[in-house]
C-alpha cells in the first residue's frame, strides 16, 4: 500500500538530514508506530505519505513514494485525497467549519457526494467516536481533547484506505486514548485500513503495532517489530525500563506479560502504606466559589481550592472536565466567570503588565499563542530583554529542555514539542511566583519529559514556587506532583496526594503501578529502592 523507495530529505539551511536513504514497504492492513526524539523528523515522514512533504512546506527529495501505486512526485496532495485521511499534530489548524457537524460533513461535499451518503457517514463517525453529544456544538468551545476525537472523525468520514495520524492521543485522557486505539485496532483488523502513527507516549499505544519505524534524529532509520526495537531503544516505555532495571529478558510489553515476570518479587516484599509528601501550609493560589460558563454550558461549578507554596499539583479529569478552564482562570485570562482567584493575595484578573509576568507564568494547550518573533533567537533574545536577564539565559534553558534547536528557525517551522520547549522557556526564564503549564508534554519525548521534570521539581523546591498542571499524562503526575485534584462535569470530585490517588484510580495508574499493584509503588526508582531496602 506505501513504500518508500531510497527516499531521502532535507530541508533548506538544515546541516542534517531528515531521513537518509529509507526503504519501507507496509503492506495494506498493517498499522505502523513510528517514533524517534522530538524534532527528529517522524511528521516530515507522515507528511512525506501523503505529499506535503515537499510540494507544501519544500525541501530537497530524493527516492520515490508511492501509495496504492499512485507516486507522490506526480500528483499533488489533493489527487490523494480520496486514498489518505490525515490528522495532524494541532487539529485545530485543520478546521474550517463552525460546528462538529458542519466539519464532518465539509470534505464530502468538497467531493460532492449524495447527500444520503453524507448523513449516515456523518452519523457513523459520530458514535465511533463518541461525539453525538457534541454533534451541534462550536468546534472553538471545544477542549483540545474534543476537537482531537473531532479531527480523527473528519477523516474517517471520507473511508480513506491510509489513516496518517500524528500524537493522536496526545491530548485524550487515558481513558479516552484507549478508546480511540482501539478504534483504529479495529480499522485495521476489519477494514483492513494501512494506520501509521506517529506518538510519543509508547505506554498508551505500542501493544496496537504491528511494526515500528524508529528515527534517531541524524537521518538514520531502523524497522523492526516492537520487541526487536524496543531491546535496545532508549525511546521505551516505562514498562520496558522496569524489565531492564530487574534484568529481565522476554518479558513482554504488556502490563499482563510484566505481572507474570514479577509475581515473586511483588510476593517477596512486605507490602507497606504509601507515604505522601509533605507540603508548605502558606497558601499560594486561593479558589473561591469559582464558577466559569461559556453560554449555557457551565465549566466550572462553585469551585473552592486551594494551593500552598511549593506544591507541585496535577489538574486531571476527562476532556470536557473543567481543567483548562480552572487554568486560565488561575491565569486571569478567563472573562467568562464568577467567584474569587487570588494569587499571593493579588486577584488574578486584575494582575497586568510586568506585574503579572512576575507572578504567572502561563503556557496555555497552544504554545504557539506566546511566540511572535521572527526566529527562535529574537524570541530568546527579547524574553531576555523583558525579564531583565543576562543575554543567552532563555537558550540555555531551552538547550535543557529541547536541546539541538538552531537560533535562526522560525518558530513556526519547530516540532510541536520544540515550540513548547520555546514558550516554557520565555516562561521559566521570569522566574514567576506560580506556573500555570496546561498540557506541558504535549510533543515531548521521555527525555525532554525528564528535562521538564528535573526543571519544575527545582523550580517548586529551590526557588520555592508553586506549579499547577493541567495534563492526561499519568507518568508525568505520578514523576512530579505532589497532589492531584480530579474533576468531572466542572466539580472536584477528588483532592489529595497523589500516591493515594493514582493506586486507587484503574483507569489513571501509571504502568509500573499497575504491574506492582498491590505494591504502592507508582515509578521504577521505587520498585528499585524498595528492592535495595529489602537486600540485607
Amino acid at each position: 500500500m506505501i513504500k518508500f523507495s531510497n527516499v531521502s530529505l532535507v530541508y533548506p539551511n538544515s546541516t542534517t538530514t531528515v531521513l537518509e536513504n529509507l526503504n519501507l514497504e507496509i503492506a495494506e492492513g498493517e498499522l505502523v508506530l513510528v517514533i524517534g526524539p522530538t524534532g527528529s523528523g517522524k511528521s516530515s515522514l507522515l507528511r512525506l505519505i501523503n505529499g506535503l512533504v515537499p510540494h507544501h512546506t519544500g525541501g530537497i527529495l530524493a527516492g520515490d513514494i508511492t501509495i496504492d501505486g499512485l507516486s507522490t512526485r506526480e500528483v499533488k496532495p489533493g489527487a490523494l485525497a480520496h486514498l489518505i485521511g490525515i490528522v495532524g499534530q494541532n487539529p485545530i489548524n485543520g478546521f474550517v467549519a463552525d460546528t462538529v457537524e458542519e466539519e464532518l460533513a465539509f470534505a464530502m461535499e468538497a467531493l460532492n457526494l449524495p447527500n444520503e451518503t453524507m448523513r449516515k457517514r456523518v452519523e457513523e463517525s459520530l458514535d465511533l467516536m463518541s461525539l453525538v453529544p457534541l454533534r451541534s456544538r462550536t468546534i472553538a468551545t471545544l477542549s483540545g481533547g474534543e476537537q482531537q476525537r473531532v479531527a480523527i472523525a473528519s477523516a474517517l468520514v471520507m473511508h480513506p484506505k491510509v489513516l496518517v495520524l500524528d500524537e493522536p492521543t496526545s491530548a485524550l485522557d487515558p481513558i479516552a486514548a484507549e478508546e480511540v486505539l482501539s478504534i483504529l485496532h479495529r480499522l485495521v483488523h476489519d477494514l483492513s485500513i494501512t494506520i501509521v502513527i506517529a506518538e510519543h507516549k509508547l505506554e498508551r499505544v505500542i501493544d496496537f503495532a504491528d511494526r515500528i519505524v524508529h528515527i534517531t534524529g541524524d537521518g538514520a532509520t531502523t524497522v523492526g517489530t516492537a520487541q526487536e526495537i524496543m531491546e535496545s531503544s532508549p525511546i521505551a516505555p516505562p514498562i520496558v525500563h522496569l524489565a531492564r532495571a530487574l534484568g529481565l529478558k522476554d518479558a513482554g510489553l504488556s502490563v499482563r506479560d510484566m505481572r507474570r515476570a514479577t509475581q515473586v518479587l511483588r510476593e517477596s516484599v512486605p507490602i507497606s502504606k504509601p507515604t505522601a509528601l509533605s507540603v508548605s501550609a502558606v497558601p499560594v493560589i486561593e479558589i473561591t466559589k469559582l464558577t466559569v460558563a461559556y453560554g449555557s454550558k457551565i465549566a466550572l461549578d462553585s469551585i473552592t481550592t486551594t494551593v500552598f507554596d511549593n506544591e507541585i499539583v496535577a489538574v486531571m479529569g476527562r476532556n470536557g472536565a473543567g481543567k483548562s478552564s480552572l487554568l486560565r482562570s488561575i491565569a486571569g485570562v478567563n472573562e467568562m466567570q464568577t467567584g474569587t482567584v487570588s494569587v499571593h493575595s493579588l486577584l488574578s484578573k486584575e494582575l497586568h503588565s510586568k506585574l503579572r509576568r512576575q507572578t504567572i507564568g502561563y503556557i496555555p494547550q497552544e504554545p504557539s499563542d506566546l511566540l511572535y518573533a521572527q526566529s527562535v533567537e529574537r524570541e530568546c533574545e527579547q524574553a531576555d530583554k523583558d525579564n531583565q536577564i543576562p543575554p543567552g539565559t532563555t537558550y540555555a534553558v531551552l538547550a535543557q529542555l529541547v536541546p539541538g534547536i538552531s537560533l535562526h528557525t522560525h518558530p513556526r517551522d519547530l516540532s510541536e514539542g520544540q515550540r513548547l520547549g520555546l514558550a516554557l522557556s520565555v516562561v521559566l526564564s521570569a522566574n514567576p511566583k506560580v506556573l500555570i503549564l496546561d498540557e506541558p508534554t504535549r510533543g515531548l519525548d521521555y527525555e525532554a519529559k525528564k528535562s521538564l521534570t528535573r526543571i519544575l521539581l527545582e523550580f517548586a523546591s529551590i526557588f520555592n514556587r508553586a506549579v499547577v498542571i493541567a495534563t492526561h499524562d499519568v507518568e508525568l503526575v505520578a514523576e512530579l506532583a505532589s497532589r492531584t485534584i480530579f474533576l468531572a462535569d466542572g466539580e472536584i470530585v477528588a483532592d489529595g496526594p497523589t500516591i493515594e490517588l493514582l493506586l486507587s484510580s484503574p483507569a489513571f495508574a501509571p504502568q509500573v503501578a499497575k504491574v506492582m499493584s498491590p505494591q504502592p509503588w507508582l515509578r521504577v526508582r521505587d520498585v528499585i529502592a524498595a528492592i535495595e531496602s529489602k537486600s540485607p
